[in-house]
């Protein structure tokens, strides 16, 4: 392969279900725009209900954006994105994102909905995926995404409330976690009396400007050869300038960075890369972002040489990251394989959801 899919945590493409109930008759769906410095507490609320759901889920191992994230993301011309808050009385109990490509998959919105969990069964998720809907056919979105997830030994609670609402599953995933400092030596192993046609080269925050025509491309193959099962995703469209705002924003964000590439020595193109981010609010957790290698150069070991790469150069330049977090479809067994033999172990499981176009229902 190697390829694989991660949840954005940096990655765009999930969201959040909440259990279907009885709409209360003092629920109200208002907008919220997340920008607006003179409603900083409410922006922080929105921010914290989908924290919450985290913290329900997986407890203090929960996966979080910070405010200053959201806000890139808001600020991006790259999608557009409709927040909305779901009120009882004074009270903000829900929380909707709903995600709208711009470049491509123009009928797709993804949806990130979160219900405080002291406020369920009362039909507030169901009034969000509502609105959401309502918004998405208003900016010509017929086809519906979203994520839920649960901790490993648990259930998927929200599965009764998506499948109700029409939706499919369309991509299982594993969450996995690696412990750092990993064995360094066990790391030296892997790249160690390797004499091929690739070398190696890494940046910390930085994107080298020569490599991002090359990583475009290597971007926009990430879209269509990274396991995506049974979603009806098209795909992406990348160009140097798209790729260099995504890493600027990131970068303004408050987001460490550490990338690795692979290089086709006898040609100079990059044929693979693996990434990682650290948020600010966690800067003790890194988010193993996308890893690719193009079809034409598999088959070299390049997927675990681009990891272990980075895992070292990670170690050395953010010592205080203690675990590093990855997403993979459970159909992916060549990147599942390649995490088993770093160190990974897997915690968790989501699933990506699909609802048909809706003019069909």
């Amino acid at each position: 392969m190697p390829s694989c899919r991660s949840s954005t945590k940096g990655s765009h493409r999930s969201g959040r279900l909440d259990r279907l109930g009885r709409v209360s008759a003092d629920l109200e769906i208002r907008p919220i725009d997340l920008l607006d410095d003179t409603r900083l507490r409410e922006a922080e609320r929105w921010v914290g209900i989908h924290a919450d759901v985290q913290r329900e889920l997986f407890g203090d191992r929960g996966s979080s954006w910070t405010l200053e994230e959201i806000r890139a993301f808001h600020r991006s011309e790259e999608k557009l994105r409709v927040a909305r808050a779901a009120w009882r009385g004074d009270e903000m109990v829900g929380a909707l994102d709903v995600i709208m490509p711009r470049a491509d998959n123009t009928s797709l919105a993804v949806l990130w909905l979160s219900v405080d969990p002291d406020h369920r069964g009362r039909g507030i998720g169901s009034a969000l995926l509502t609105e959401a809907e309502r918004v998405g056919a208003e900016h010509g979105r017929s086809v519906f995404n979203a994520e839920t997830e649960w901790a490993r030994g648990g259930a998927d609670v929200s599965e009764r409330f998506a499948r109700a609402r029409g939706f499919e599953i369309g991509l299982t995933m594993l969450r996995s976690d690696l412990t750092l400092p990993v064995d360094r030596d066990a790391l030296g192993a892997v790249l160690s009396g390797v004499r091929d046609d690739y070398g190696f080269e890494s940046f910390v925050d930085e994107m080298p400007q020569e490599w991002l025509e090359d990583r475009a491309v290597l971007q926009q193959r990430m879209s269509t050869d990274a396991p995506s099962d049974d979603l009806e995703i098209e795909e992406e469209v990348w160009d140097a300038d798209r790729l260099w705002a995504s890493h600027e924003r990131s970068r303004a964000s408050g987001r460490r960075i550490v990338e690795t590439v692979a290089r086709h020595l006898p040609s100079g193109r990059l044929v693979g890369f693996t990434s990682v981010s650290v948020s600010a609010g966690e800067p003790d957790l890194a988010y193993q972002q996308d890893t690719l290698v193009l079809r034409e150069h598999r088959g070299h070991g390049l997927g675990l040489r681009l990891k272990a790469v980075n895992a070292l150069r990670l170690m050395d330049e953010l010592p205080l990251v203690t675990s590093v977090r990855t997403w993979n479809a459970a159909s992916n067994t060549h990147m599942l394989a390649v995490n088993r033999r770093l160190g990974y172990t897997v915690d968790g499981y989501s699933r990506e959801w699909q609802k048909p176009a809706v003019m069909r229902r």
